[in-house]
Parts: C-alpha cells; structure tokens; sequence
C-alpha cells in the first residue's frame, strides 16, 4: 500500500502483518508527538475541501469526498481541547478504519513511523486528567523521548459513530 501526504511516504505490504506489529505512525499535534497504530491506518492525505454536515459534534469538522468515498473527518485538536489553529501545508489527513468505518483524523503534520516495542510502552498515568487522557494507549519510550499512543477506537464515542453512519448514510444514498 503507497501512502503520501505532502512529501511523506510510506510502504506496508499489507500481506505481512508481522511488519506492522509494534509500529506506529507518530504525528504532530499543537506542541507533542503522538502515535497510533499502523495496522489502523488506510492512508494518509493532504487536506481537502471539508463540506460541513449540520448537528455534528464540535470536532466533526463534515466529510470529505475521497475517490468517490464520503468520509467524516475529526479536527484532533478540537477533540482533545486544544485551542484550534489556522492549517498549513503540513496540515493533513490520516484516514483510519475504526470499527469497520473509515474516519480522516486532522493533525498538524506527520513526524514518521517508528517501531515501539510493548516492553517500551508504559500504561497511560493515572494522574493525568485531561480532555485526551481518556483516548491514551500508553506513553511510548523512544530514546529520551516520550510518544502518546492513542487509541482510535476511543477517538468517537459510541453515539458518534450512530450519528456519522447514518450521516454518511444519507450523504451516499
């Protein structure tokens, strides 16, 4: 699978699942590196014209029309409470699958793919309380740094995922 946004590339052979065992894609958000799985992400584009859908929630910036597939999009930082910012050209789109749907998540640009290990990974701090706590993985140790590793499947909530079928329901048929 071939996958671009702005000059970033990446190659999966999707026939070898153990290549995507322990790697994730980390992107920018406001001023930290975040991570989500690889197995998770279809692909990855540039920005494209957003059509606003009405009675969406707040981080539901509307759909996008990808190869003739109507697809919602979620600004992050809107989702995680960060105050939002005007997009760039390093602004982009990662398509990922959650719960057999395809959704476009917005962030701020792409850093790489890294393999993190679980032995790196350590549980997300129970102290931590904050909007994106809730959708936290674990903390990924690379080198001296640290990755938020998220978890797609939180990024909705179970009456999102209703509204945005059924919006895209309506929006295909």
């Amino acid at each position: 699978m071939q996958q671009q946004a702005n000059d970033w590339t990446l190659d999966i052979n999707e026939e070898d699942e153990d290549a995507m065992a322990n790697r994730y894609l980390l992107f920018h958000v406001a001023s930290e590196d975040y991570g989500i799985g690889i197995e998770n992400v279809i692909e990855i584009i540039g920005l494209q014209k957003v059509t606003e859908v009405p009675d969406m929630p707040h981080y539901v910036k509307g759909v996008i029309n990808l190869r003739g597939q109507v697809i919602p999009v979620v600004d992050i930082r809107l989702r995680f409470g960060i105050v939002p910012k005007e997009y760039t050209d390093r602004t982009c789109v990662i398509v990922v699958q959650i719960k057999e749907m395809n959704i476009g998540i917005i962030v701020d640009g792409m850093a790489e793919v890294q393999e993190i290990q679980e032995a790196q990974i350590s549980p997300p701090s129970p102290i931590q309380k904050n909007v994106a706590s809730k959708y936290i993985y674990g903390m990924g140790r690379v080198g001296e740094e640290v990755k938020i590793l998220l978890d797609v499947g939180k990024l909705l909530f179970e009456d999102d995922f209703m509204d945005l079928e059924n919006e895209q329901i309506n929006l295909e048929g």
